[in-house]
This record gives C-alpha cells, structure tokens and sequence, in this order.
C-alpha cells in the first residue's frame, strides 16, 4: 500500500498519499479548487502557499502545485496577493536610472534583511536583483529576474513594501525594448508567421493526439 502521511488542510486533518503535491493532496481531500490553481505546472504563480512542519515554527512558502506533501504539514493558501504595478508606457519611458526612482522609489527603502529572498518560491536571489535595480543596471536585473512567476511571496514579507515582480518585469521590459540587440532573425520568423507560412503546419500539429504533440515538443531542435 501506499504511504500515507497526516496533513492539515485549513485547520482540520487528512491523511494523504505521500507521493502528491500540496495541490493533489487538496483535491484529494475533497476540496475543489476554483482559484489559485492556475496552470499547475509552477509557471503562473497562482498558487502561493504557507505552510509549517508540526514540532517547527518557522513558516515556509511555497508553489502548492510543485511541492510535496510532508507529514504534519500545516498548511494555508494565501489570498490574491496584489502585487503594485505603477502605470507606464514603455515607449515613452527611458532606459536610465531616474526611471525605476519615478516609478518605484520604495526600493531605495530596502533595508536588506534578505526575505523576500528567503521567501522566493524559485530560489532566486530576490534583494540582489533589487540592488541591480536601484543602480540601473537593468540587463543584470533581468537576467536574475528572469524565471520570476509573480507569485508575490517576496512582497509579502517585504518590511519596504517593495513589489518586487514588477520590478523585474520593469527591468526585463526596458531590457528587451532599449537594451538587448534587434535579431533579425526573429523579426524574419515573425513576419513569416503573420504572413500565414506556418499555418497549415500548425493546424497538422494541432491534429496529432497528445502524446505525439508532447513527443515533437521533448525531441524539438533548440537554438543555442
């Protein structure tokens, strides 16, 4: 038989397989899950949890979705976290230190104590990416921003208030637009896909069953 472990899901518990993750052990537990789930997969922040191990204090975060569950997990969802997105367009702002002082001048309050970093779901290095920021070297921020999901675990436990996604959005934005190199080839691709080359391609794929489409996509070529 299957391992089974003792969770506490909102305060009462269930005992669960387990090999599932915080997310299957919800539904598993007869909890339907209409928010907060978003793609499952750990790539759409959605499903930002808090949880403590019985017999440890210390709260952790983490993706519901990605994370197994543990026994005497205590665990509790954490309501839409509204992360503060100050209004801009990007064709009018410019690529200098000034912009990220206009916008959000809350990160010059950091006081780096490291919890947003502590907190990330994705292990990134949250204040280092910050501190690229308040210098203006945008390129750096949006490298180590980069794999960002905008879950808000950062901004939760973050004493300046910073919102930290977008931060790095705002950098990996001025990055893309001022910054990085024009590629030709990627303009040529988009315009022959505007153009209509791809589309009996596409709609060929779109017919194969999944287990075929998941093929083409594991054993696709890869530009280095």
């Amino acid at each position: 038989m299957e391992k089974m472990v003792n969770v506490y899901l909102q305060g009462k518990r269930y005992e669960v397989p387990a090999s599932l993750t915080i997310m299957g052990a919800m539904e598993y537990a007869g909890y339907q899950l209409v928010r907060g789930c978003g793609c499952r997969c750990g790539f759409c922040g959605a499903c930002a949890t808090i949880y403590r191990i019985k017999g440890d204090n210390e709260l952790k975060t983490c993706l519901a979705c990605q994370t197994q569950v543990q026994e005497g997990m205590y665990v509790a969802s954490i309501p839409f976290f509204p992360t503060d997105k100050r209004t801009y367009d990007i064709n009018e702002i410019k690529a200098d230190q000034r912009v990220m002082m206009e916008l959000y001048p809350e990160i010059y309050a950091c006081i780096g104590c490291n919890a947003c970093t502590k907190a990330c779901t994705q292990s990134l290095n949250v204040m280092q990416y910050i501190a690229y920021a308040q210098r203006g070297e945008f390129e750096k921020c949006a490298e180590e921003s980069f794999d960002c999901v905008g879950c808000g675990c950062c901004s939760v436990r973050c004493p300046a208030g910073i919102s930290h996604p977008m931060v790095g959005l705002l950098a990996r934005r001025l990055t893309g637009k001022y910054i990085a190199p024009e590629t030709e080839h990627l303009k040529t691709r988009v315009e022959e896909i505007n153009s209509g080359a791809y589309d009996e391609l596409i709609e060929a794929i779109m017919q194969k069953p999944i287990d075929q489409m998941q093929e083409l996509y594991n054993h696709r070529d890869i530009e280095k």
